[in-house]
């Protein structure tokens, strides 16, 4: 068999950083960690190809050279997903679909010969061992939750890693919170299921092998959803590994607010290497949050634990949502205050949404507020039921939310708030490397000299250079992150 895995183009997203990955010449943030796992599920004989359409393009002789077309895709890759199944067909080559969108979504998309749906480590072999009979179904999906123990290592060798910005790991799945409007637990559950210490080594120890350093996005629904097996199992052997190899790699993962609870493991995970977590904070609302189910976030200041994870060495960017039905004309406002309050540079608004299957799906759905599927883009402006606030004045607030924060001057401001709390973690290094003095050289020239408001970032750069010198590779990063969502937010 010949098998092509084909991963959608991602639009233009909080999440794609397609204008901040110019300036370190890549072409996407993170690789098809999906796609490449299923590749190594496939039989060894078979001859495998990958294409990102966020890395290449895709041509009509790639299709025609497949027996079979992979694809896997989340929601918010539709419209690529349905272009690219639109060629297969036109073309005669079966399509095999799977993933996030294809699980919730596949009774919505034409044209796919079979489904494998849900997590692949049931439902692949099935498919499988029906297709080297010639008689596979067009639906295979389970109910069950696999253990991953067994999960092979991605097959990292079909990637071209030079495009790409970070590696994609994996340690676990599934959450144990349940929030109204979140897919994970209908997608993965609510126990955590766990790789063993020694699988996820392997796989650091096959991208040492490939040659790649740098930063490396361990992709869990939650990473602490586990904290005693972290403290007691992984984290111990991951912090030895790190150090033998003199912090190569730094880690970017997410987490539940709660991190911030727990002195002892933040310790550890910024002893094992990691130095960035995304928070669902989603907002300072508290009838809002009790409304979505979101009790970690209650009875707190969430402000502090906030700048706690800051001090401790974690670069925090944060999710945060309106459109709840307890939301009135003060969260605008309210979402400002607390963004710049709390030094979250990295701050991701988006609509309030229900993903077909949740809990807040079906309670729209009851309530007769459904009008569309769900186009999985947090920050398009899109919204599929009928919202409690007049949907104009929603709008409009969104709108002045995003252009309030990712202003020039508030946004700067946010960093500054941002610096002074921060404290850098002891093992991350002060070098430059050429690649971010080239990156150096374009921010100058964009930021500095060719962007309106480019008084912001002088500020900020003479600030860092004389108050805060050991942050500064941090703080020219968070300059370019700020350009990218500046250009995201044009037209909402």
């Amino acid at each position: 068999m010949n098998i092509l895995l084909i991963y959608p183009e991602t639009p233009l997203t909080f999440w794609s950083f397609k204008d901040a990955l110019k300036f370190v010449s890549k072409k996407a943030a993170e690789p098809p960690l999906g796609l490449i796992t299923v590749a190594a599920m496939l039989p060894t004989e078979w001859h495998k190809k990958i294409i990102d359409l966020n890395v290449q393009k895709l041509k009509d002789e790639d299709i025609l050279w497949a027996d079979y077309v992979f694809i896997g895709a989340m929601n918010v890759h539709l419209n690529s997903f349905r272009e690219i199944v639109r060629r297969c067909n036109k073309l005669g080559i079966k399509v095999v679909a799977g993933g996030p969108l294809a699980t919730t979504q596949y009774n919505y998309l034409l044209g796919v010969d079979h489904f494998v749906l849900n997590e692949a480590e049931i439902t692949l072999p099935m498919f499988l061992e029906d297709l080297k009979y010639s008689v596979p179904k067009q639906v295979y999906r389970s109910d069950e939750f696999p253990d991953i123990s067994s999960t092979p290592v991605p097959l990292f060798e079909l990637l071209d890693m030079k495009k790409y910005a970070s590696m994609s790991v994996q340690y676990s799945r599934g959450c144990p919170y349940d929030c109204e409007f979140c897919s994970i637990t209908m997608l993965n559950g609510r126990k955590p299921r766990t790789k063993s210490s020694e699988q996820f080594i392997r796989e650091l120890n096959r991208l040492c092998e490939l040659g790649y350093k740098g930063a490396i996005s361990v992709v869990d629904d939650n990473f602490i959803g586990n904290k005693r097996k972290l403290k007691d199992e992984f984290l111990p052997v991951l912090i030895k590994w790190s150090k033998g190899h003199n912090y190569i790699f730094n880690f970017i993962t997410e987490v539940s607010i709660n991190l911030a609870d727990d002195d002892e493991l933040m310790s550890m995970m910024i002893e094992a290497g990691f130095n960035s977590v995304f928070v669902g904070i989603e907002t300072p609302n508290s009838e809002s949050l009790a409304e979505c189910g979101k009790a970690q976030n209650l009875r707190r200041n969430l402000v502090d634990s906030v700048k706690k994870l800051q001090r401790a060495g974690f670069i925090v960017s944060g999710g945060f949502i309106v459109g709840f039905d307890n939301d009135t004309e003060k969260v605008f406002d309210e979402q400002i205050k607390f963004i710049q309050r709390s030094g979250i540079t990295n701050a991701m608004v988006g609509l309030l949404n229900a993903p077909t299957g949740t809990k807040l799906y079906k309670r729209m759905k009851a309530e007769g507020r459904l009008i569309e599927m769900f186009s999985g883009n947090n920050m398009d402006a899109s919204i599929n039921f009928i919202p409690k606030m007049n949907y104009k004045t929603l709008i409009r607030g969104y709108s002045h939310l995003l252009h309030t924060i990712y202003s020039q001057q508030e946004y700067f401001n946010r960093v500054n708030e941002f610096l002074r709390e921060y404290i850098a973690p002891g093992w991350q290094t002060s070098k430059i490397s050429i690649r971010e003095i080239k990156a150096f050289l374009r921010l100058i020239w964009l930021l500095g000299i060719v962007e309106k408001g480019k008084k912001y970032f002088w500020k900020l750069l003479f600030l860092t250079v004389f108050k805060y010198p050991k942050k500064f590779t941090t703080a020219m990063t968070l300059a370019v992150y700020g350009y990218h969502f500046r250009r995201v937010i044009r037209t909402v």
